[in-house]
């Protein structure tokens, strides 16, 4: 049997309104536990065992979500901004009540994978240098990438500001006027991708998150559309970075 907690404090956890609004809520009589209306806000409950619905809608307890989304340009990576849109914005109020947030950066004008979640544990080990996930993207470039450029991301290029990057895997698509790669990198620089192609004189026209570790991108998620990662991509990442 899971531990019991206060109804108001799992209700105000869960984002359904500040302690004072969710017990005004439940003496108002609009909470029910399996099927009988509980007035007393001390009443104890297991949230992943009792049936608890919040006037006529059920509350889905989870201590933690994890998101997939195909961010669209435009938007930027973070919980709020007040000057522009967030990928934030995107979110139902089902998945906003349990105050997720974008793990790791996706500039404005870059699209693809970006997951979103509240468990920071993880979102701190698929970050951390240390564990070297891989990021891998899908880049168009202004210019001819010659197979040599394999060899000079594979030894680290030098940025703009005197960083020298860890090795990072190019796989040429096609290489044109606008050539069109692969860039598997482990870090996540301020606007890394595009100053390690500055760095061998080209410019990234478009850019595009494919893959963060062992998770894809969805084919089927279009710019803005996100989805719930199913368990088995929740168990990948996890086993992918040693946490449990």
């Amino acid at each position: 049997m899971s531990k019991k907690e206060r109804l108001d404090k799992i209700l105000a956890n869960m984002g359904y309104g500040s302690r004072k609004d969710v017990k005004k809520f439940i003496k108002d009589g609009r909470v029910k536990v399996n099927n009988s209306i509980v007035l007393d806000n001390e009443f104890k409950v297991s949230p992943y065992e009792d049936e608890i619905f919040w006037g006529d809608e059920e509350v889905l307890y989870r201590e933690y979500i994890y998101l997939m989304m195909n961010k669209p340009q435009g938007l930027v990576s973070s919980t709020d901004d007040p000057r522009t849109r967030t990928v934030i914005d995107l979110l139902q109020r089902q998945h906003l009540i349990y105050k997720p947030f974008p793990v790791g950066r996706l500039d404005k004008d870059t699209e693809g994978l970006l997951m979103i979640s509240n468990d920071g544990k993880l979102a701190h080990e698929l970050l951390s240098p240390k564990k070297g996930v891989n990021k891998k993207y899908y880049v168009e470039v202004d210019g001819y990438v010659e197979d040599k450029y394999i060899e000079v991301f594979k030894d680290g290029v030098t940025l703009d500001d005197g960083y020298r990057t860890l090795p990072a895997d190019l796989e040429i698509i096609n290489a044109n006027i606008i050539s069109k790669v692969y860039l598997t990198i482990q870090e996540g620089k301020f606007h890394q991708v595009k100053r390690m192609f500055e760095s061998i004189g080209m410019k990234v026209l478009f850019l595009k998150r494919v893959s963060m570790g062992p998770l894809i991108l969805d084919e089927f998620l279009s710019p803005g559309e996100y989805r719930e990662l199913t368990e088995n991509e929740i168990n990948l990442l996890k086993s992918h970075i040693n946490v449990i």
